[in-house]
């Protein structure tokens, strides 16, 4: 446990250093902060292999895992833990935040270190998020996570900043209440917060299971986000910086789905049972939806944001048809979506600080002037589409494998899986649409004609993405291995009774 507590803190250890350089040195350089945070997250992404290097894969169960009391009285532990549910969670959390923070090199120009310092402290809240097993442990990082948010959105986002932030905030805020209640609730039945003894005590509060179950769904959900609880996303997108959006779409939105697989499933089998058909129905509405208002839209970051709840619509998909297949591709497309997406908010966020101007019209032909840019925007277009070969064709395959057979998803469960097969071809749609409006045709704006191709930083960055779009599109054996056992186990544990 040790080393998961190193894992998760190490963030924080960065943010003391810079303020202690702050504090006791004199005109600190922009440039040692900007080092300090960078060389942080580096080693955060360090210690998170060094966490997979000790991972057993063939493990079901959580490892690293020793629970210490904290409130004794009240059944509270200090727990983390790692299994096949989370360790992909934590290895994305630390890439797309190492990357993230490296790209705001040159981006940000004002209050540098508030600025690394909320970042930091971010990435620790989301690492928490994964590793907590404890439910009052799990909240506190779930609601730790706003405030960094809510500030980088806030101080560091576009005109519409302090309105964007203040929706994203109450929406998240009003969700996790109802989860908190459900928590305590949970914890009084069963003596115990810690989520091993709640699921193994699930039959104290089995009459209260349906509303529980929502409880947890809507705050969940919320984050995802879900139809209907979606309108908090364009916006906050918009408005964040550029790597706000990259976290945003990268690693937080996947809080959501982790939280449904973590905690619905297992705690509420038959109520996520009976629900799942309902549930499959919105995720058909989210990615219907979200395709044709991306295909709508003229600011380029909100049609990528509109893709976030199409995309995550199979994601949802997958997590409820209840079956191995399923939920093995809900996990891997939850990280596919992280790289893709997460690329697709650097590439835009790379234009406007050139162009300061996100209106698809105002672009057109730059391939001419950026050929590198292009040719690599398109293999992460191509991703986010769900070419074969590319890292999202194999999560939506698998997700759409597992809602065919799906046993929960009743006989009809092929028309659940038609209706989603028409996501692929939207998706084709808007960003083969996107991509033509912005890097062919004739280059016909002087103000285009002066755009500089990627330089030597941001060509790293791009190909680290690439690196993982094409290796789990090529090779995610390796990636399922990971997740195999952990989820064999949560559905023959919590989902027998669907094939009885």
């Amino acid at each position: 446990m040790g080393l998961l507590s190193l894992l998760t803190f190490f963030p924080v250890i960065g943010v003391v250093v810079i303020m202690l350089f702050q504090r006791y040195r004199e005109n600190v350089s922009d440039t040692t902060i900007k080092l300090l945070a960078v060389g942080t997250s580096v080693a955060t992404f360090v210690i998170s292999l060094i966490v997979l290097l000790g991972y057993d894969r063939t493990e079901a169960g959580l490892q690293m895992y020793n629970p210490i009391p904290w409130v004794e009285s009240w059944g509270i532990h200090y727990a983390l833990g790692v299994d096949g549910l989370s360790i992909l969670m934590v290895l994305l959390t630390t890439f797309i935040s190492m990357l993230a923070i490296s790209s705001s090199w040159a981006d940000i120009k004002d209050k540098i270190a508030q600025y690394y310092i909320f970042m930091l402290l971010l990435e620790t809240g989301m690492i928490g998020v994964f590793l907590a097993q404890d439910l009052f442990l799990f909240y506190i990082f779930w609601e730790f996570t706003l405030v960094p948010m809510y500030f980088l959105i806030g101080i560091w986002g576009g005109k519409d900043r302090v309105y964007a932030a203040i929706k994203f905030f109450l929406y998240t805020m009003a969700g996790s209440l109802l989860m908190l209640l459900a928590i305590i609730f949970i914890g009084i039945q069963t003596g115990s917060f810690l989520l091993q003894d709640m699921i193994a005590g699930r039959e104290l509060f089995a009459d209260a299971a349906p509303i529980l179950f929502w409880g947890f769904f809507v705050a969940f959900a919320i984050k995802v986000p879900v139809f209907p609880f979606h309108s908090w996303l364009p916006d906050a997108h918009t408005q964040a910086p550029t790597a706000g959006s990259v976290i945003l779409a990268g690693v937080l939105l996947k809080m959501g789905t982790y939280g449904l697989i973590r905690f619905n499933l297992p705690l509420f089998p038959q109520a996520a049972a009976d629900n799942a058909q309902a549930i499959a129905v919105l995720a058909i509405i989210g990615i219907i939806y979200g395709a044709i208002v991306a295909f709508a839209q003229k600011d380029v970051k909100k049609l990528v944001a509109y893709s976030s709840i199409s995309h995550l619509g199979f994601v949802m998909l997958g997590i409820f048809s209840l079956n191995s297949a399923g939920i093995q591709g809900a996990i891997l497309q939850g990280v596919n979506h992280g790289i893709s997406s997460g690329a697709l908010f650097f590439i835009v966020g790379i234009i406007y600080e050139q162009r300061h101007t996100r209106e698809i019209s105002e672009f057109g032909g730059i391939w001419t002037v950026m050929p590198v840019y292009a040719a690599t925007t398109l293999i992460v277009v191509l991703s986010s589409l769900g070419l074969p070969g590319l890292n999202g064709f194999v999560g939506e395959f698998t997700i759409l494998l597992g809602s065919m057979g799906s046993e929960a998803l009743g006989s009809n469960a092929w028309v659940f899986t038609a209706f989603a097969t028409t996501g692929v071809i939207l998706a084709a749609v808007y960003l083969l649409w996107m991509f033509q409006r912005v890097f062919m045709g004739p280059l016909d704006k002087e103000e285009n004609k002066k755009l500089v191709d990627l330089n030597a930083g941001q060509l790293v960055i791009m190909l680290s993405f690439l690196l993982f779009i094409f290796w789990i599109g090529i090779a995610p054996s390796g990636f399922f291995s990971l997740i195999d056992a952990s989820v064999a186990d949560l559905v023959s544990s919590s989902f027998e009774m669907l094939s009885n």
